[in-house]
């Protein structure tokens, strides 16, 4: 078995967190997306959307999705559990991980690729260019600090987003929103419930995967 990986990626790191949580230790192999690793005739024989992660099978399955990569591990250990362990939690983490990936990574991917200099052409993720477009990059930054809003307000709801015990959509959350500095957007001194949330995220051994 053998995860395809790049370290600073936020899919990538999702996966990473999840498996430290579940003590999983999954053999990795580096591809540098700064340098185009992602588009090297060996990677795209392996994986032609030139994505990161990559799980790759003993027996040659491939997966290429966060989420997916996460529910087989879910799956093959349950214990301890991340994604649910009734139908209930089940629902309900799986629907603020979906909220999350909506609004707060794909925004923080708008800004990103339509704004930084490194991805000119390469707004859009895979082997084929797009061109940036300036305006998604500042709606990515104004979605951002509401998605930091829609999170402080939740957490003064419950202690952790998805209820009262930690899960893959606090591991996301936390993601995002390192990720969201990278183009400048991070939480104000009013987001109180979202930094107290994010300290106690950050003491997780986990966090450092």
């Amino acid at each position: 078995m053998k995860l395809y990986n790049f370290d600073p990626a936020p899919n990538a790191r999702r996966v990473r967190i999840f498996l430290a949580e579940k003590g999983i230790e999954v053999e990795t192999v580096g591809v540098d997306l700064r340098d185009g690793g992602q588009f090297t005739d060996d990677f795209q024989a392996i994986n032609p959307r030139c994505t990161v992660p990559m799980l790759e099978l003993d027996d040659g399955t491939r997966i290429d999705e966060s989420g997916a990569i996460c529910r087989y591990f879910e799956a093959i250990q349950p214990s301890p559990s991340l994604m649910g362990s009734t139908p209930t939690e089940m629902a309900v983490i799986e629907a603020w991980h979906r909220r999350i990936e909506l609004e707060g990574l794909a925004p923080g991917s708008d800004a990103l690729r339509n704004g930084a200099k490194s991805f000119k052409d390469r707004a859009v993720s895979g082997s084929r260019p797009f061109p940036q477009i300036p305006e998604l990059a500042e709606r990515g930054v104004k979605r951002l600090h509401l998605f930091f809003d829609m999170l402080n307000s939740r957490l003064g709801e419950s202690p952790y987003v998805a209820g009262p015990e930690f899960s893959i959509a606090d591991i996301l959350a936390y993601v995002v929103i390192d990720f969201a500095a990278w183009v400048k957007a991070v939480p104000s001194d009013e987001h109180t419930n979202l930094k107290a949330w994010y300290a106690k995220v950050a003491e997780r051994p986990s966090s450092k995967a």
